[in-house]
């Protein structure tokens, strides 16, 4: 069934087929739910993306509203590897807050159990993934992960071009300089504009400018605004966020070496 699904994966011509393909080759493989995701603000009905899925609507529902997908664990795990993961094993990828917990918690008592998530990382767009989950009570099909890792990249390409005739031009459509990158994610790390010119070796006024030129490429009113779609885009990561440091120019060494 997985191979027959990868075979037909790049003719199937709506959502509707891929989603009822997609379904019949999940219950193949031993389970049953599935969901394919750009993972940006899923509220947002007027931007077209990556978003097909059988979960239980009520599910869905409240995941969407109350912004789930901000703090879910397996989203955010899926931001930590390039190959399929099995939920058990989320906790050796990140750490799981009490409300990270309490999601799985909701999940479980909608019916959705075990699952396994394919992670999509493609340059210049959303981060996406691929997860399929067992019934509450069902065995977990561990044997048929592998096919589900190539069953899930198939099945998130297929969405793609089928979504992304309408959705890839804006997730395309801001494309950050490598200055502009830079100056994002030390804004994001709460750097003043000063201290990113400093950082950077560049002049003050120079940073701003920078940086209001990505506002107006994303068209968006703050710097607040402007980090939330860079990092919803993919343009920047919560990973840089944390951690990236970038060489400090020695005008900054110099300037810190005055500080009292």
């Amino acid at each position: 069934m997985a191979r027959q699904f990868t075979e037909q994966a790049r003719d199937f011509a709506c959502e509707a087929d891929l989603s009822s393909a997609l379904e019949a080759c999940a219950r193949e493989l031993g389970f049953h739910y599935f969901a394919l995701l750009h993972h940006v603000d899923l509220r947002n009905r007027s931007t077209r993306k990556v978003h097909i899925d059988n979960y239980p609507v009520e599910w869905t529902e409240h995941f969407i509203q109350s912004r789930l997908f901000l703090e879910d664990p397996i989203l955010r795990a899926s931001l930590m590897t390039s190959i399929g993961f099995a939920w058990e094993s989320v906790p050796n990828l990140i750490k799981i807050s009490p409300r990270q917990q309490r999601i799985l918690e909701e999940a479980r008592r909608q019916g959705i159990g075990s699952g396994f998530t394919v992670p999509v990382h493609i340059p210049g767009e959303a981060h996406g993934s691929c997860s399929f989950a067992a019934a509450v009570g069902r065995t977990f099909p561990e044997k048929h992960l592998l096919a589900a890792q190539l069953v899930g990249s198939f099945a998130f390409e297929a969405a793609r071009r089928i979504c992304c005739t309408r959705c890839l031009s804006r997730l395309q459509a801001v494309h950050l300089t490598p200055r502009q990158h830079d100056c994002l994610v030390l804004v994001a790390q709460g750097k003043t504009d000063w201290e990113i010119g400093q950082i950077l070796g560049i002049k003050e006024d120079s940073v701003t400018k920078v940086i209001d030129a990505a506002r107006r490429r994303y068209d968006v009113a703050n710097r607040t605004e402007l980090v939330v779609a860079a990092l919803f885009d993919g343009q920047i990561s919560f990973n840089e966020v944390r951690h990236w440091q970038y060489p400090i120019s020695e005008t900054a060494n110099r300037a810190s070496r005055r500080s009292p």
